[in-house]
């Protein structure tokens, strides 16, 4: 692999949604993020990384419109970027008392959409991510993978054209991690949406990610911004390439340079 591989490769995409010295502040005067700029591009997988607190999760909430901004801009390259978009939290925050099909309903249901024009949506969903023979079992008989692959597959139901994922695979054993990574690549190549991931995982961050942004929690700083060609095949060959070791070792003087604003 050449450098132009990790270095600035031609940015020609373009923004679905811009974040414009986006700030939210609490009214207790905790201050999540502050002055943060940030394009999400059509078609990438932009994955944000840094210390804990440093506003990733908040960055997140806001594009989703789970929280609002208290300064600054969110422009939206179109109305219906905005109202077509799935979330995928830490926790898979499914409803216990409800069966895999009802929990992957969910959103659809609340849009109006009648069961049974929504059933053939739904099992796309559930065989897209191998849950379809599972789909009358209740969350509690699933394991944490499979409650995961459940609440990606509700987020893809609605065929959003904008995923948000807060650290969906931290809880996960490493092995599962691995699996459901690829099993992610996979679904993006599928449903073609773009990506916004949050993790803590340099590796992680370093395998999924066509573009990676380090952030610091002085008042929402980018640290460093590190492009990766989505051309190169995501897999074991990848993960033991030079390619990746650069990637990793980039991304973690970044975060190492991060984490020392954030104690100092």
């Amino acid at each position: 692999m050449s450098a132009r591989d990790i270095a600035d490769v031609q940015v020609t995409a373009p923004a679905l949604v811009s974040l414009h010295a986006a700030g939210k502040t609490f009214p207790s005067g905790l201050v999540a993020l502050a002055d943060y700029d940030l394009d999400v591009r059509e078609g990438e997988i932009l994955t944000l990384l840094g210390p804990s607190g440093c506003g990733k999760s908040t960055v997140l909430r806001l594009i989703s419109g789970l929280a609002n901004p208290t300064a600054g801009a969110i422009n939206w390259s179109a109305p219906q970027v905005k109202d077509n978009i799935g979330v995928v939290f830490q926790d898979a925050t499914l409803l216990p008392w409800a069966s895999v099909f009802e929990n992957v309903f969910l959103p659809l249901r609340l849009k109006g959409v009648p069961r049974e024009a929504a059933s053939p949506r739904i099992e796309e969903a559930l065989a897209h991510v191998g849950l379809l023979d599972f789909s009358h079992a209740l969350p509690r008989e699933l394991s944490g993978g499979m409650r995961m692959r459940c609440a990606i597959a509700r987020a893809l139901v609605t065929r959003p054209t904008l995923m948000m994922m807060d650290e969906p695979f931290a809880a996960l054993d490493e092995v599962t991690r691995f699996k459901l990574n690829d099993d992610l690549l996979v679904l993006k190549r599928r449903f073609g949406a773009t990506i916004v991931f949050v993790t803590h995982s340099v590796f992680e961050a370093a395998y999924l990610s066509t573009r990676i942004v380090v952030m610091s929690r002085r008042a929402g700083r980018l640290v460093d911004e590190i492009e990766i060609d989505p051309a190169i095949p995501r897999d074991d060959d990848y993960r033991s390439s030079k390619t990746f070791a650069d990637v990793c070792r980039r991304a973690s003087q970044a975060l190492r340079v991060s984490i020392e604003e954030a104690t100092s």
